[in-house]
């Protein structure tokens, strides 16, 4: 694996990390989802945090995968 390669990966399982870690503090800690959003003020940004990491931290997982495997194709 590539020097490059490893610390998008990496950055990318610290983004999505990050949301995950958000989405559940909002159910542990911030007293949940309703259905009007969330109960609290720590939960509404636990919420724009998850809502900001969870997609880029997908889309830059996946631009590393597409990478590594194009470095084994070499």
């Amino acid at each position: 694996m590539q020097p490059d390669t490893r610390k998008i990966l990496r950055t990318g399982l610290w983004i999505f990390g990050t949301g995950a870690a958000a989405v559940f503090a909002i159910h542990a800690f911030f007293g949940g989802l309703g259905p009007q959003g969330p109960h609290t003020n720590s939960g509404w940004l636990a919420l724009m945090v998850a809502m900001g990491c969870l997609p880029t931290g997908s889309l830059t997982l996946i631009l590393a995968l597409m990478k590594l495997y194009g470095d084994r194709r070499r």
